[in-house]
C-alpha cells in the first residue's frame, strides 16, 4: 500500500520550467534533441543516455543542475554559454539538504541530487551534509576518473560501502533514486563498450543495495515508483551481464526478479523489458518455444506503450524463437512485422534502454535468424551490414556482428573471408570481454580447421589459439 511507503510532508515548492533550455531546443522534438545530445557526447568522448524523458524533465525544471557529464556535453553543444545561460541553477545553490523546520519528522525532506525538484534558492534556507545519502550514492555511482586498460575494465567502484552495510538504511529520497537510475545507465554504457564478462560480479553489489532501498521504503510515492522501476531495470541489466557471459541460470533468476517487480507495481514498460530479455535468454538457452511465448507476452504488454521501435524489437525476439523451431514461415512473418514497425521511426515513447537498437541491431538479429535456419548466404549479408552500420561507440556489438559474419562465411564455404573477419574480432577482444563472442569464435575455428592450409586461415587459427579465454 502507498501509505507504507510514503511519509507525510509539506508540499514541495513546484519546479520552475527551464524556458531558456526549451528555446534552445527550437523546432526539434524532444527525441530529436536527445539524439543530438548523444551525438555531441560522442564528439567529446562522453557517454550519456539522454532520451526524450530526460529532455522533458530538464524543460519542466525537475533537473535544476545537470551532472558533470551532461554539463560538459551541453557546454560543448552551446559554446560560449554558461550553465546559467542554459537555464540551470548554479551547482552550489542546489547542493545539500533543506533544514527541517521545528517539529518536522525525519525523512520529510529528501537528500540532494542533481535531479532534485525542490527549490533551494530561497536565501532563508540552510543546508547540511547528508552522510547516508553520500554512502548510498557511492553504492551506485562509478568512479568518474576510472579508465579502461587494454585488457582490463579497471576499478568500477560499484561495491556497497562497508560502513553502510552494518547499519539500517534510511528511507530513500530522490538522491538514491537518481543514483540508482544512473547506475543502470552506467552499466549499460560499459557493457556497450566492453562486454559483460568484466562487469557481472561487480554489478551484484548495487543490485543488492537497490532492493535494500526498496525494503527501507521511500519518502514519497513518486520516489517509491522510481525506486521500483530502477531496481527492476538494474535487475535486467545485471541479468543481461550474466546472460552475455554465459551464466544462464543467474540471468533467468535476475529476469524473473525484474518481472516480479514489474507485476507488483503494475509497470508495463518494465514488464515488457523483462519479457523481452527472457525471450532472448530462452532462445540462447535452447528453449525456442518459450522464446516465442515470452516475446508474444511482451508484445501484448507493450502495445499500450506507443513505441513502434519497441514493438519491432519484440517481433525480432519472436522471430528468433520461430527460427529455433525451424519454422521458416513464422520467422519470416515476425521479421516482416519487425521491419514494418521499425520503419515507423523513432518516438518520444521509446524506452531509454533501447539506445542500442537501430538499423545495425535490426540487421544483426535478422542475421541470427537466417543463421539458425541454415541460410548462410543471407545470414552473412545481414551480418556484414550490421557490422558496417554499427555506431563505433558500441564496440561490443561490432565484435558480435563481425563474429556472426565470420561464422556464417565459414559455414557458407568462404574460409578466407571468414578468417579475415575472425581476425578483426580478435583485434577487438583487447577491449571487449564477452563469453558469447569467444564461444562464437571457437565454433568458427572448428569449422575452419579443415581449411587451415588456405590463405589467411592459418593466421586466424594460430592467433585464436594464442588468445586467452575469459575465466
Amino acid at each position: 500500500m502507498a501509505s507504507s511507503l510514503v511519509t507525510s510532508s509539506q508540499s514541495p515548492t513546484p519546479p520552475r520550467p527551464n524556458l531558456a533550455f526549451r528555446r534552445l531546443r527550437g523546432q526539434r522534438s524532444p527525441a530529436e534533441f536527445a539524439a543530438a545530445v548523444r551525438r555531441a557526447a560522442r564528439e567529446i568522448g562522453e557517454r550519456v543516455s539522454c532520451d526524450a524523458r530526460y529532455v522533458g524533465r530538464v524543460e519542466a525544471g525537475e533537473i535544476r543542475c545537470p551532472n558533470y557529464a551532461y554539463e560538459r556535453v551541453f557546454l560543448h553543444m552551446f559554446p560560449g554559454r554558461t550553465l546559467t545561460d542554459l537555464g540551470f541553477a548554479p551547482r552550489a545553490s542546489v547542493r545539500g539538504r533543506r533544514a527541517r523546520p521545528a517539529g518536522e519528522t525525519e525523512g520529510t525532506y529528501e537528500p540532494y541530487d542533481p535531479q532534485d525538484t525542490q527549490d533551494t534558492q530561497d536565501p532563508d534556507e540552510t543546508y547540511d551534509d547528508y552522510e547516508e545519502s553520500d554512502v548510498l550514492r557511492r553504492a551506485f555511482m562509478t568512479g568518474g576518473g576510472a579508465t579502461v586498460a587494454a585488457a582490463s575494465l579497471g576499478p568500477l567502484g560499484l561495491a556497497v560501502d562497508a560502513t553502510a552495510a552494518g547499519r539500517p538504511v534510511r528511507r530513500a529520497g530522490t538522491g538514491e533514486a537518481g543514483a540508482l537510475e544512473e547506475a543502470v545507465r552506467r552499466i549499460r554504457l560499459l557493457d556497450d563498450r566492453h562486454g559483460a564478462d568484466g562487469l557481472y560480479r561487480r554489478a551484484a553489489a548495487p543490485l543488492r543495495a537497490a532492493y535494500a532501498l526498496l525494503d527501507a521504503g521511500a519518502t514519497r510515492q513518486t520516489t517509491a515508483d522510481r525506486l521500483h522501476s530502477g531496481a527492476g531495470e538494474l535487475a535486467i541489466s545485471v541479468g543481461w551481464l550474466a546472460h552475455d557471459s554465459g551464466r544462464f541460470d543467474d540471468a533467468r533468476s535476475h529476469y524473473a526478479e525484474a518481472l516480479a517487480t514489474a507485476r507488483v507495481t503494475g509497470d508495463d514498460a518494465l514488464e515488457a523489458h523483462a519479457f523481452c530479455n527472457t525471450a532472448f535468454l530462452a532462445r540462447d538457452a535452447g528453449r525456442p518455444r518459450e522464446a516465442v511465448r515470452a516475446a508474444q507476452a511482451a508484445q501484448r504488454v507493450a502495445r499500450s506503450l506507443g513505441s513502434p521501435r519497441l514493438m519491432s524489437l519484440l517481433a525480432l525476439r519472436e522471430a528468433g524463437g520461430w527460427a529455433g523451431l525451424a519454422d521458416r514461415t513464422g520467422c519470416e512473418q515476425a521479421l516482416a512485422r519487425a521491419q514494418a514497425f521499425f520503419e515507423r521511426g523513432l518516438s518520444d515513447a521509446d524506452p531509454e534502454w533501447m539506445s542500442f537498437y537501430g538499423e545495425a541491431e535490426l540487421e544483426g538479429l535478422e542475421a541470427q535468424c537466417w543463421s539458425t535456419l541454415g541460410d548462410w548466404r543471407r545470414a552473412a549479408r545481414h551480418a556484414g551490414r550490421a557490422a558496417d552500420l554499427q555506431d563505433p561507440h558500441f564496440t561490443r556489438n561490432i565484435a558480435l556482428y563481425t563474429a556472426e559474419l565470420a561464422d556464417d562465411l565459414a559455414r557458407g564455404g568462404h574460409p578466407d573471408e571468414s578468417a579475415a573477419a575472425g581476425l578483426r574480432v580478435l583485434e577487438l577482444l583487447g577491449e571487449v570481454q564477452s563469453s558469447r563472442i569467444q564461444t562464437m569464435l571457437a565454433g568458427t575455428a572448428r569449422v575452419l580447421l579443415p581449411h587451415r592450409r588456405a590463405s589467411g586461415v592459418s593466421a586466424f587459427l594460430e592467433r585464436h589459439a594464442s588468445t586467452p579465454r575469459t575465466a
